[in-house]
Order: C-alpha cells, then structure tokens, then sequence
C-alpha cells in the first residue's frame, strides 16, 4: 500500500499544482503570450492533435487574449522541424508571422518551460496542450518561473489519447524528479529577443 502511495504522489502533485490555472479559450485572463507544445508532424504537418493546439492559440489571438504566440517543439535533425511547421500553419489561420516565435530546442516540456523563461523572457503565458498535458505542464512551467495558466483543448477520446493519458502517469514522476532538481535543459544557449521584439510590434 505504501508503494502504491508514493508511486502516485508526483500524479498527485501534477494534478494539485495546476488545479486553479485550467481556463478556456473563452475565459482565460489575457496574457500578452501563448505556448503552444509540439504534439508530433504527419508528412511534415502538424499532426491532428497539434492542430487543435494552433487552432486555439489562432482563436486566442483573433479574440485579443494573447498579442503573440511562442512555438516550441522539436527541431533535433533537418527532416524533422516541427517550430517551423507550427509556424506555418497558424500564418495559413490568421496569425502574422510577426507574432509567432520559434523555440526549435523544446525537446521536453521542463525544456520548452524552462528556455520560455531564461531564453525567451517570458514571465506570464497561457499554456496550450491536451487535456491529459496541460497539468503536467503548467505545474513545470509554474515551477521554472513562468506564471501560467492551461487550455487543454478537447479531442476525441480514441486509442492515442489513451495512450497519452496513460503516459502521463509515468512522465509525472519525470516532472517531479525535474521540478526537484531543476536541470538545465538539453541545449540551453543565449538569450534570444524574439519574444520581446514581437511584443513591441504588436504595441
């Protein structure tokens, strides 16, 4: 029983850290930026869950809750460029390119979260994701500094958001041991002002 306690604590922890920051497209507090997390490309395009990601920060911006939007994803080798692909589909939605910054080092979530704040100088942001991520990452956004609040956007519950859902109860723990001992991310590098120039375009 008491295997079972601890196994489950980091789920717990997950879950609690991020209980009062879950919004909607509709109702989230307006934040000057969006993240919105990788979730995988089919033949170079956002897969469906990424999509949904996009379509909800596009939808954040034409409403005025975000002035721009932080893409982070994975970019690791030449064939595989998921920052760029996200860029291009919210241009192809209505956002300008002027409003979309590229993280191509997000490999993880304590990365994507971690490099928004010591890379990207982003204090505040809504976070953007699934339902079954979107604790996970508020609470590791919440700890390496960034303010933050979550819309997990709705999909279908079919086989992969299953899988999704069950990964969570093993990444939680991953999240817990990166929230205790705050490692640098895989690739940290220089400071960057994508964020903070998009901001002064945007007024």
């Amino acid at each position: 029983m008491l295997l079972c306690v601890l196994a489950l604590l980091p789920s717990t922890w997950v879950f609690t850290a991020a209980d009062d920051r879950l919004r909607t497209t509709a109702d989230v507090p307006r934040t000057e930026v969006a993240v919105v997390f990788g979730a995988g490309l089919w033949q170079g395009e956002p897969s469906p869950y990424l999509a949904r990601r996009l379509d909800a920060a596009a939808e954040l911006y034409r409403t005025g809750r975000i002035k721009v939007v932080l893409v982070t994803g994975d970019n690791s080798r030449e064939e595989y460029d998921e920052p760029d692909a996200m860029r291009a589909y919210l241009t192809e939605n209505g956002v300008p390119d002027g409003r979309i910054v590229s993280d191509y080092a997000g490999f993880d979530t304590w990365d994507s979260c971690v490099r928004a704040k010591k890379i990207f100088g982003v204090d505040r942001a809504v976070l953007i994701s699934q339902g079954f991520h979107i604790r996970r990452a508020v609470a590791l956004c919440q700890e390496a500094g960034v303010e933050s609040y979550g819309i997990g956007v709705q999909d279908r519950h079919n086989g992969t958001w299953y899988y999704g859902a069950t990964r969570e109860l093993f990444a939680a723990g991953k999240a817990s041991l990166d929230a205790l001992f705050e490692p640098d991310p895989r690739f940290l590098g220089p400071e960057e002002p994508g964020v903070e120039r998009a901001l002064a375009a945007a007024g």
